[in-house]
């Protein structure tokens, strides 16, 4: 019979699981090193010959992609008016991206294509030719953590092909307009310098095509063009919203007397101010959002950064305002956001994107909330003959809908935003890091490649701030000791 001491067992079994530790790493030391030996004895004697590894010893490694795909921050959006299931975004860290089958699959369009940057702030299409497509670099919205671009793009065989297009010291663009008859005249709304004051800023024209281009409105080194809109029943109508904004790192100054309103008649050849046009707010104005309703060209939505700012509603193409809603769930983080369209067939709908996307349906009066996958809501672009047919960009990436917002695709564009990275010491290893407003992952560093679309790293798992880590480095542990025992 075997009996068991209180607090001698114990000390038994202890020095007992340390014997066995110590022999069998002491056997695992013996092993290694002769098997060690045997390698060295048997491996052919190299010759010296020429190494290219020398100079460069990361040449003979290539990136891959291992996921997630999840979407990151984009803040531009197009889709063509003639095909129904082709769209594009851009990214503002993954360049292009274009789905010719309604949102379920998306290619980026600009990798290895010689753009100089990857933050997309604007891209623009003809209606008369959905083939030439510009795209303007750099995110409007100025972050702490903005990405400038390089100027504009443009391809001439619906994103297959790009060629630079100049504008390179503008830095960051809010929107492109293209005359919706001729695809060669195009127009820039440049923001410029985020971090300095710069003369590359306001709004740009080209009449060929992008080959040479004029600064048709300027306001000052400071202040740019935060929003432009063309008149879709007549194109030598524009407006145009003004920014004056100071940016550093540690602070974000926005309005001054640089901001505003205006307006063309004369496709840009001259402006008119009517910022302080009756019923506009009187104080200093900051960041402006502006559209025209296509189904009512004189009916203007305005969405205004001031003390006294909110949506604005003009019935006489600009001559005179109305508030209609000061809401703070409209306007707050103005800098951000800020953004709103008019709904193509229905003049009293209207759309507001801010942390959460919003629509009216009496005239800019009330707003109820449309859910979308992701929150803060960039840009939005709906087709000319069909209201329910749009695509909204956010801080998740890309969605298109199909029946106005009731339902939209899923954000499964690999542009997710990755401030960190670490590993673990599994074999094959972990990736581990937390995405820009989405939830943080773990991914492994080798995967089957799926035969579905033929990727590695398709899967990926949550991960709690420390939490998986540390709970697979304790199971491992655990798993040791009773091993053991």
């Amino acid at each position: 019979m075997f009996k068991t001491y209180p607090g001698k067992g114990l000390g038994s079994r202890c020095l007992l699981i340390l014997f066995l530790f110590a022999t069998l790493t002491a056997l695992n030391s013996t092993f290694n090193s002769t098997l060690a030996q045997s390698q060295v004895q048997d491996r052919p004697t190299p010759t010296a010959t020429p190494s290219t590894s020398d100079s460069d010893p990361f040449k003979a490694l290539q990136w891959r992609l291992i996921g997630p795909f999840r979407g990151g921050r984009s803040t531009a959006v197009a889709g063509v008016a003639s095909q129904p299931l082709v769209y594009y975004f851009g990214g503002t860290g993954g360049g292009v991206w274009k789905t010719v089958d309604g949102g379920i699959n998306w290619e980026p369009i600009t990798d290895n294509s010689g753009f100089g940057t990857g933050s997309v702030g604007a891209i623009g299409l003809s209606d008369s030719d959905p083939n030439t497509i510009y795209v303007g670099m750099g995110e409007s919205p100025i972050r702490g953590n903005v990405s400038h671009g390089d100027g504009v793009y443009k391809s001439t065989d619906a994103g297959k092909t790009w060629k630079r297009m100049g504008l390179e010291e503008t830095r960051q663009i809010s929107r492109i307009r293209v005359n919706p008859k001729n695809p060669d005249i195009v127009y820039v709304a440049a923001q410029g310098h985020v971090w300095a004051p710069n003369e590359q800023r306001g709004v740009f024209r080209s009449k060929d095509g992008g080959k040479t281009w004029q600064k048709i409105f300027y306001r000052s080194d400071k202040a740019g063009a935060s929003d432009l809109i063309i008149d879709p029943t007549n194109a030598n109508i524009l407006y145009a919203g003004f920014w004056e904004v100071y940016r550093k790192p540690w602070t974000l100054e926005s309005g001054g007397s640089g901001s505003g309103i205006f307006k063309s008649t004369d496709g840009g050849d001259t402006w008119s101010e009517i910022t302080r046009n009756p019923g506009l707010p009187k104080g200093m104005i900051g960041i402006v959002g502006i559209t025209v309703s296509p189904a009512n060209p004189d009916r203007l939505w305005a969405i205004v950064e001031a003390e006294d700012g909110g949506v604005f509603r003009s019935d006489n193409a600009g001559k005179t305002w109305t508030k209609t809603n000061e809401q703070r769930n409209l306007r707050q983080r103005a800098w951000y956001y800020s953004r709103i369209y008019a709904d193509p067939k229905n003049p009293d709908t209207v759309y507001v994107l801010n942390t959460g996307f919003y629509k009216s349906n009496d005239a800019g009066k009330t707003f109820t909330p449309i859910s979308v996958p992701h929150g803060d809501n960039h840009d939005l672009w709906i087709a000319p003959d069909d209201p329910n047919r749009m695509i909204n960009s956010n801080d998740g990436g890309a969605n298109v809908s199909f029946n106005g917002g009731k339902s939209w695709t899923e954000q499964d564009q690999a542009t997710a935003q990755f401030y960190r990275v670490t590993l673990d010491n599994d074999f094959p290893y972990n990736i581990y890091g937390p995405s820009r407003t989405t939830q943080r992952c773990a991914l492994p560093a080798a995967r089957p490649i799926s035969a579905s679309r033929g990727r590695i790293g398709m899967t990926w798992a949550a991960a709690s701030p420390g939490g998986l880590l540390h709970r697979r480095k304790t199971l491992r542990l655990f798993s040791l000791v009773l091993m053991v025992v």
